[in-house]
């Protein structure tokens, strides 16, 4: 009987191996030597297909980038610019935390990652679009991301132990429910997400509103596709 032939080594397979051992002990454990063992496959057969470890890193964090839902940043969508911004900081969310270990990689920004550079590409162009200036719309790039890779690399409610004993009432008076707060991780990190998201997309509206009167004037402000109290574009 003919032995099982293993499967043959792709750029995909080294990716998605990579990818699974990273999520699973961190962005120390990878090595050319231990991903070459996961594949049950020679150190030097990595490098038909990627020059160095960094280039395997860059590829499974683009991975992750592709995962982020971009449509709302189509020309033919019809949310306005507040509304995708929020949908798209959800779903980018979303991506980083079912991959934590890889987050302080893509903090680092797109570099010359394909799918990282197709999201600031879309965030700049649907903000241009909808009216932001250049310059602000970059700048609305970059905080987005400061404030969602922010809030993936850590939990707030993770950093205190369940423990009652451990906040004093007469050191800690404000946190005498602080032990519940572990147990409760998903829902309070969620929450705090999405008021952070609206308390920074309310601050964005508020500019948008301002530079409609002060640059725009009240003739465009006030003919056809306007732009209305809440930030929509048409």
């Amino acid at each position: 009987m003919a032995r099982p032939r293993k499967p043959l080594l792709s750029r995909d397979r080294i990716v998605a191996t990579a990818g699974t051992l990273v999520d699973a002990e961190g962005l120390a454990a990878l090595s050319t030597r231990r991903l070459a063992a996961e594949l049950g496959v020679s150190g030097p057969s990595l490098y038909n297909h990627f020059r160095t470890k960094d280039e395997i890193l860059d590829a499974v964090a683009d991975a992750v980038s592709a995962k982020i839902d971009l449509s709302m940043f189509a020309a033919d969508d019809l949310r306005d610019w507040r509304t995708a911004l929020h949908d798209w900081a959800v779903s980018y969310r979303a991506a980083l935390a079912d991959h934590p270990n890889l987050v302080p990689l893509l903090a680092q920004g797109p570099g010359r990652r394909p799918a990282g550079l197709k999201v600031a590409d879309a965030v700049f162009g649907a903000m241009v679009r909808a009216g932001w200036p250049p310059a602000q719309a970059t700048r609305i790039g970059a905080l987005m991301r400061y404030f969602i890779t922010g809030s993936a690399l850590g939990s707030f409610a993770r950093g205190f132990v369940d423990d009652e004993t451990a906040y004093d009432p007469a050191d800690y008076p404000h946190l005498g429910q602080a032990h519940l707060l572990a147990e409760r991780r998903e829902q309070v990190d969620e929450a705090a997400f999405e008021t952070g998201l609206r308390a920074l997309l309310d601050g964005l509206a508020m500019q948008y509103e301002a530079g409609v009167r002060e640059s725009w004037g009240t003739e465009r402000s006030a003919g056809p596709g306007a732009k209305g109290s809440s930030g929509r574009s048409s």
